[in-house]
């Protein structure tokens, strides 16, 4: 099946391992190409193929949920590809590119192999490493990105799932669907909001728009139709996505722009003042005033709301006070963090405030059926992860995306907990066309998830095109095991463990590869996220070992910091923890993206502290071109794998970067493959790489070097080399 998209053109050489030179490669050739685990000269150091899994990587990119289902179950942020992580472990253990190459487009077994991610997050690294027929050890401090790497991997009776589905559709759809329903008792599919505030000077109240089109196609210029609201009696009427002005049907004059610029607020009588001074204290109120319904004949159409739709919600709030007692509800604060001040700051203070009254009775009867399912652990797990990713398109976070797309732009679209001033309340049950509800997810979340994991599909270059073909890897259905045996991992097991990476139960020695991402310095904080999921997930209980009585997944151990010296500190003792786990020839290997040049000191620096040197830094296609995670003056689209050995005389000097400017020569080298390969590379990209080469040198003399004239040189490279590469 070819893949759809614009693929890059790539240059022929890195490309001729085709599909059909790879189907030849015979079993025993790959026995051979594989004998010797993690060679002392890997592909991964010395020929690694990074335009072709760039070009691969940039397909999968695109829609990393259809091509890693697996990984796709619930959010987890900063989600690498598959696609390159798979390349990083056959190059780890094969000598040139043409074998890497051949055995990551093959059915290429790597039994015996044990890869060890410390900061596991969705679960990348295991699904690659099962997939090739490796062990593999997964960790991470956060309790929620166990929970998704989990469904990554567990086994699940699909006949026991669809049972304990349609059980708790059972118990609770009627109702759900009886609270989102329009006066002709057609479902009602979303409900529009705008936030109101008194103006500060005068007390008028104040309709928070930005902009009085509340609808319009993704694609405008082709379809110029839209929505249009009055700010004044919250009249609905169709339009133009471009109209400057008109007039509803109660004679009010309507201009396209609304009473919000960025922060400011301009109330009806004309005064200017902050939003946030607006709200006097206290969270915005917020008003309904349209919806779009889903007619009997099967169209949809915008109404605007009346009194059914009021008396409907008023009723949500009495059945809210009165079953509250029983039904499953978020618990807990938000705790001022990077990511939660912005809610704090519009006196968001508890994590139930993020939510309207008929969306908290309406999960908490979903949640409380699933928490009381009678089902088996794993399929209700299963169900329990189900639930809390729909919370993501469930709130009032979300905002309308618009026609001819997904309707429901999520809560996370910008990595913070970012008010939203026009939110977006979803039938969270959902019918076939809904998007983000609960029946939706279930099919393209869980039911996508199994098929991909009984029989995974991987994307792979035959001639010039980017395809996706079954029967290259294995199964990843496994058993979870909750310690690590005293007779090692046996096949078919899995070890996934939540807690402290500089903390393991692991032996010495016992790792062949470390692959992981682990977190860029001050950027996104992932707890403080993640808690809006554990304010549910702690009252419904995923699974036995899910910490309930945590009130946050925020730990004083995980490696996040604005400090580079605590940043440093926390990650300097998780690779001391994977030095010692790590065999004498083993590979440690990382992605790593890091704006700030002291981001990229503290992590050689911490490198050094462990013991290992640094063999090679390889830029390759990161986790998307727009990534939010790493958005700001110079958006990113390459990460720079970091592949690292135990500092140890036998290593070969020639495979470890020693000098400065042959370091920078080597990035050139390797940044001019890929942009004449067609890969899309911008300067906070060649800024990155070109400090990470040089900075890498520490590595090879720690004790020798004067890194802070060393980083200065790094940075001056940087910048000429930003001015001679894209000029």
């Amino acid at each position: 099946m070819k893949m759809t998209g614009s693929p890059t053109s790539c240059v022929d050489a890195f490309v001729s391992c085709s599909l059909t030179r790879i189907r030849r490669i015979a079993t025993d050739d790959l026995a051979r190409l594989l004998v010797n685990r993690v060679p002392a000269k890997t592909a991964l150091e010395y020929d690694f193929p990074a335009v072709p899994l760039s070009r691969i990587g940039e397909q999968e990119a695109w829609r990393k949920e259809v091509h890693r289902p697996a990984t796709s179950t619930h959010k987890w942020w900063a989600k690498r590809l598959g696609s390159v992580f798979r390349g990083i472990i056959t190059a780890a253990v094969t000598e040139t590119q043409s074998d890497a190459l051949a055995a990551y487009s093959s059915a290429a077994r790597l039994d015996g192999l044990t890869v060890f991610d410390p900061f596991a997050g969705s679960g990348t690294t295991t699904v690659e490493a099962l997939k090739l027929g490796a062990s593999a050890i997964g960790w991470d401090i956060n309790p929620v990105a166990t929970l998704v790497q989990r469904q990554a991997v567990q086994r699940w009776d699909m006949s026991e799932l669809i049972r304990a589905y349609k059980s708790v559709e059972k118990r609770c759809r009627a109702e759900i669907d009886r609270v989102h329903r329009s006066d002709l008792g057609e479902p009602v599919l979303y409900y529009f909001w705008v936030a109101v505030a008194a103006c500060p000077v005068c007390g008028t109240e104040t309709r928070l728009f930005s902009t009085h089109v509340f609808s319009q196609n993704a694609y405008p210029k082709r379809v110029p139709d839209a929505q249009i609201v009055c700010p004044a009696c919250l009249d609905v009427m169709p339009g133009r996505y471009d109209f400057s002005e008109l007039t509803c049907r109660a004679g009010h004059q309507v201009k396209r722009t609304g009473a919000v610029t960025r922060s400011s607020m301009t109330c009806p009588v004309g005064h200017c003042s902050k939003v946030t001074d607006a709200l006097g204290g206290h969270p915005p109120r917020y008003e309904m005033y349209a919806k779009l319904v889903l007619g009997v004949n099967g169209k949809k159409r915008y109404e605007r709301i009346n009194d059914f739709d009021r008396a409907l919600y008023a009723e949500c709030v009495g059945l809210l006070q009165k079953c509250s007692d029983d039904l499953v509800l978020p618990v807990g604060e938000l705790d001022d963090g990077e990511n939660t001040r912005q809610a704090i700051r519009w006196y968001f203070g508890e994590w139930k405030d993020f939510f309207n009254h008929r969306q908290l009775y309406s999960l908490g009867l979903l949640g409380r059926a699933i928490r009381e399912v009678n089902a088996n652990e794993s399929e209700r797990e299963a169900l329990v992860a189900l639930f809390s990713g729909t919370l993501e398109f469930n709130n009032m976070f979300c905002s309308f995306k618009g026609e001819g797309t997904g309707a429901v732009r999520h809560m996370f679209s910008h990595h913070i907990l970012k008010p939203e001033r026009t939110p977006l309340e979803a039938h969270p049950w959902g019918t076939p066309v809904s998007s983000g509800s609960f029946s939706t997810l279930f099919q393209t979340r869980l039911l996508r998830a199994q098929d991909y994991k009984v029989s995974p599909t991987d994307q792979v270059l035959s001639a010039q095109d980017v395809i996706r073909v079954k029967g290259l890897s294995l199964p990843v259905e496994s058993s979870v095991i909750k310690e690590w045996p005293t007779r090692g991992l046996v096949q078919g097991a899995v070890y996934l463990r939540t807690g402290d990476a500089a903390d393991t139960d692991l032996p010495e020695a016992s790792v062949d590869l470390v692959v992981t991402d682990p977190p860029y310095m001050d950027n996104v904080h992932y707890s403080e996220l993640a808690d809006f999921f554990h304010a549910w997930l702690r009252v419904i209980k995923p699974y036995s070992a899910y910490p309930c009585g945590a009130i946050s997944t925020r730990n004083a151990q995980e490696v996040q910091s604005a400090s580079p010296e605590d940043f440093e500190d926390a990650i300097t003792d998780v690779w001391l923890e994977c030095a010692r786990v790590l065999k004498h020839n083993g590979l440690l290997a990382f992605t790593f993206h890091q704006a700030r040049l002291s981001g990229w000191v503290a992590v050689v620096r911490a490198l050094a502290k462990a013991g290992f040197v640094i063999t090679a830094v390889q830029p390759v296609k990161g986790e998307m071109a727009t990534s939010v995670t790493k958005n700001g003056v110079e958006p990113s689209n390459l990460d720079a794998v970091i592949v690292c050995r135990i500092r140890d005389s036998s290593i070969n000097d020639h495979a470890s970067l020693t000098e400065p400017h042959e370091a920078v020569k080597a990035a050139v080298r390797r940044l001019q493959a890929l942009m004449a390969a067609g890969v899309d590379v911008g300067p906070g990209d060649i800024r990155s790489v070109i400090r990470g080469h040089v900075l890498a040198t520490y590595t090879s003399q720690p004790s020798a070097t004067d890194i802070s004239k060393l980083a200065a040189l790094a940075d001056a490279e940087a910048a000429e080399q930003v001015s001679c590469l894209l000029r």
